[in-house]
Parts: structure tokens; sequence; C-alpha cells
């Protein structure tokens, strides 16, 4: 099988429809430290793998830094990648190499999950009720009142934010409300 150089995709806009796409979890791939728990570096051992695979793309699973409540999808930051997987710079190694085997990289960018120690959520609690920055998240102060909705957590820390009662648990709902800055 004759394997593409990106160079010769990246003049393709559609290159998606014939992919042949293979979602993975760097958690759960391939450990190359022992500790049991997958990492960039596996990753980059076993691209000539997944290239012989006939895979064209990987499409990774959130591995940002997370407390892992809601597998990962509870990001508290979208701008690094998660201790136990490696370092940003594993991470941007690893893009560099899949490229250089001809596959694409597809990350998931999960805006509407954040964990509570995502920066957003930090100034959201401390924000006043009905302020721009509270609003990027859907709050209430029952269990009930999206008693049908999967909830990802519910806050168990008492807002700090002025003029906020606190008669019960704050819900992260899992379709929070992002408003645009």
């Amino acid at each position: 099988m004759r394997h593409r150089r990106l160079s010769e995709t990246q003049s393709e806009p559609l290159w998606y429809k014939d992919a042949i796409i293979y979602e993975l979890h760097v958690r759960a791939f391939y450990d190359s430290n022992g500790d049991g728990i997958g990492d960039f570096q596996g990753l980059i051992q076993k691209l000539p793998y997944l290239r012989d695979l006939g895979v064209t793309a990987l499409w990774l699973l959130p591995f940002y830094p997370s407390p892992l409540r809601d597998d990962g999808y509870d990001i508290a930051d979208y701008r690094s990648v998660h201790p136990d997987y490696g370092t940003l710079h594993d991470c941007k190694v690893f893009v560099q190499k899949a490229h250089a085997y001809g596959l694409k990289v597809i990350t998931e960018l999960v805006v509407n999950h954040t964990s509570d120690q995502h920066p957003w959520f930090q100034a959201a609690r401390r924000a006043r009720p009905g302020s721009r920055k509270r609003n990027y998240y859907v709050w209430s102060d029952t269990d009930t009142k999206y008693a049908g909705t999967r909830v990802i957590f519910v806050d168990t820390e008492k807002s700090n934010g002025p003029g906020t009662r606190w008669p019960g648990p704050i819900i992260g709902i899992v379709f929070s409300r992002i408003n645009p800055i």
C-alpha cells in the first residue's frame, strides 16, 4: 500500500470523505513507561502500526488536564496536556511524527464541558447572578430542576459570588451555556 505524505493531502479539502479514522483515548492506547497509563510517547511508538492498519486519521479523545470525573471531558485547561499522558512538547512531537507518516490528527475540543477547576468555572462561581460570566453555566438552587438531564457534577462548594444565596447544591449541566465574549 502506498502511503501519502501530508503535503499531498493538504490540497484536498474533502479528505475526510475517504478517510479511515481511528478513534483512540491516549490514556488507554499504549503505555510507554510502565505506569499503567497510555501516553503520547506510546502513541509515537505505535504510529507505524497505525499507518500499516490503513488508518489515515487519528481522532484523539480529550487529553487535557482534568480531574477525570467524566472520563476527561471535564476539562480544566484546554491549552495543556494531562500530566499522566506526557507534556505539551510530547503532544507536538506526536503530531509532527503523525504528519510525517501521512496521518491527520483530529482532537476533540469540547467547550461545553469544563471542570469545576477550569478558570471559566471559577470566574463564573465568583460572579454576580445574572452577570455575563455567571451565564456561562446553568445554575440551580435545587438538584431536581434538571432531573431529566445528565449532571456532570454537583458543585459542593459554596459560591463566593456576591448576592448568591446558598440553599443547596449548584449544578453544572452537561450542555452548559457558553456565551460569546
